[in-house]
């Protein structure tokens, strides 16, 4: 059996040497021909009823090769049956509270977590109650309809970690979605420690190049098949476009990570002993919650961190001011490092009183590191660190 780093370049290819490619090819049609009407009936109902495929595509809402191509590699890299790609992680976590919406109207979900899945949770918008819970609530406040519970891990954006052996204990026979965003399968890989879907927005590291929207959730076929179906009927199918991007992004995944990573720890180190700083939030470093899991649920600490300025708002607006090489941007996971604003920005949603309890301030910055020299990056938040530090004393 090939190992993680073989089988995240070769995976989804396997027809590649059938049809006498090397690169993924795109297939860009809105619709295909349908030269018998009984097969195109029969193809259409399997669509629409959430197969993975039928003798004919019909309609590119319905199914595209593209897509069904990187879907399989990542069912691959998650170790999971199936995987369905959405237009969006919105999209996918959309889909999956749809989806759960069919067997109980109730969802528990661990905060902190992506501000606009929070929203979309805490809104009601898919006809789901959602409650707000501590890990060591879930299984007091499971209740008949309860049809979801919701976590993310590492958490966004205090990168807090949450137990998913845990949870999926004190869930029972209800299902568990793992976010797992932060980690990609590269360091964790959540089905594998019982989660029953392991969501991605697929945007970040699994694209790799800021140039993809995707969202993708790996679970069983059983529960694929229910996906399915709501993406045929909302119309939320990737576009073929997206689909190739992403699996051409996902070769370098793991060099991706690694690099990133390692250039991650160096800045973590360096921003614990820069004075302007108060905290800073980095699995491994002791600061977050269940740090321990960073060795035992992950394979390592990442490359995503927040840090809280001691000067707070203010000082946070003027480091993103005076960044250089570093884009002030949302989003993370690109090969370039970016930094934002959660509370200004990713978190806005939320209303202050819930981003306080979550340890979102008005001083902490969110950092995606990328692949980058570390010394330039080192250069760059030093110098912008040391500017708005000046700055605000001359105030």
């Amino acid at each position: 059996m090939s190992r993680f780093d073989t089988v995240v370049v070769h995976a989804g290819r396997e027809d590649f040497a059938e049809i006498g490619v090397h690169a993924p090819p795109i297939d860009l049609s809105s619709t295909y021909p349908v030269p018998d009407l009984g097969i195109g009936t029969a193809s259409f109902d399997a669509l629409v009823a959430g197969e993975a495929s039928a003798t004919n595509p019909v309609y590119a809402r319905l199914h595209n090769p593209t897509v069904a191509r990187v879907e399989c590699a990542l069912a691959r890299l998650e170790g999971t049956q199936a995987c369905v790609a959405f237009g969006s992680g919105m999209a996918a976590m959309t889909a999956l509270l749809l989806a759960a919406r069919r067997e109980g109207g109730h969802a528990l979900a661990v905060r902190p977590m992506y501000g606009t899945a929070d929203h979309l949770l805490s809104s009601g918008l898919t006809g789901i109650e959602t409650e707000i819970v501590d890990v060591d609530e879930i299984a007091m406040r499971r209740r008949p309809d309860t049809s979801l519970i919701v976590i993310e891990t590492p958490a966004n954006p205090t990168l807090d970690l949450v137990d998913i052996r845990a949870v999926v204990r004190a869930a029972g026979s209800v299902p568990v979605v793992v976010d797992s965003t932060f980690a990609t399968p590269v360091l964790q890989q959540p089905a594998l420690l019982g989660a029953t879907y392991v969501l991605h927005s697929a945007t970040k590291f699994l694209g790799g190049h800021g140039d993809v929207v995707a969202g993708v959730i790996c679970c069983s076929e059983a529960h694929a098949k229910a996906l399915r179906q709501v993406r045929a009927a909302t119309g939320a199918l990737l576009h073929p476009l997206a689909a190739y991007l992403l699996h051409r992004g996902l070769p370098t995944l793991a060099l991706r990570m690694e690099r990133a990573q390692s250039n991650a720890k160096i800045l973590a180190e360096r921003l614990v002993r820069n004075p302007a700083v108060a905290k800073v939030f980095y699995p491994g470093m002791g600061t977050i919650g269940n740090d321990v899991l960073t060795r035992t649920q992950m394979r390592g600490p990442g490359a995503l961190m927040s840090f809280d300025l001691q000067r707070g708002h203010e000082a946070a607006a003027e480091v993103m001011r005076r960044v250089a090489l570093i884009t002030p941007a949302v989003s993370l996971g690109s090969v370039d490092t970016l930094i934002q604003h959660p509370a200004g920005l990713t978190h806005r949603v939320l209303d202050e009183a819930t981003r306080e309890a979550c340890g979102i301030t008005p001083g902490l910055l969110r950092l995606s590191v990328g692949i980058e020299d570390v010394e330039d990056l080192w250069d760059d938040l030093a110098q912008a660190l040391a500017a708005a530090s000046a700055s605000l004393r001359a105030a």
